[in-house]
């Protein structure tokens, strides 16, 4: 049986201002931002809205946006407790496969509109060159991503073992 490490929740804290930091400069919003990060580093992967809000100290409408956020774009998953009216928000152990995973049928759902795009604006103007090879970019990543999670559940198997 694995011992779990005695935390220090105070440098959590930090930790997770730190890191919630990173997907903010990179265009997330900051408090979608620190919920995630706090599920992410969350030794169940599950809080209640109230444990969120207690360990961020921050408001419950700002949690509810937060989770309604990362709900819609699909980091996290919102689950009943058994038993209970509250709800448990969580973040899978495979969420960076499930986010490739859910961008990819994104892309996916782009390409309907591009192609739309490209005859409308015609494919030898500078615009429907553009939305073309947009389009053919899309596609090349859609062509690839089954592979690539392939290969990435096999390297996930090898190194951690699950």
């Amino acid at each position: 049986m694995t011992e779990v490490a005695e935390r220090d929740e105070q440098a959590v804290v930090r930790f997770i201002e730190r890191f919630s930091s990173v997907f903010t400069d990179s265009g997330m919003a900051r408090m979608p931002a620190r919920v995630f990060v706090t599920l992410l580093v969350s030794e169940t992967g599950r809080m209640t809205a109230a444990e969120l809000g207690e360990l961020l100290q921050v408001s419950p409408a700002a949690i509810s946006g937060a989770v309604r956020y990362l709900s819609q774009v699909e980091l996290i998953r919102r689950e009943r407790e058994v038993g209970s009216r509250r709800d448990v928000f969580q973040v899978s152990d495979d969420v960076w496969y499930e986010a490739v995973f859910h961008k990819d049928q994104m892309l996916d759902r782009w390409s309907v509109p591009l192609k739309e795009g490209v005859e409308t604006l015609g494919p030898d103007t500078p615009a429907g060159r553009r939305l073309n090879e947009t389009l053919a970019f899309f596609k090349f990543i859609h062509s690839e991503m089954p592979a690539m999670l392939k290969r990435w559940h096999a390297y996930r198997a090898e190194t951690f073992g699950s």
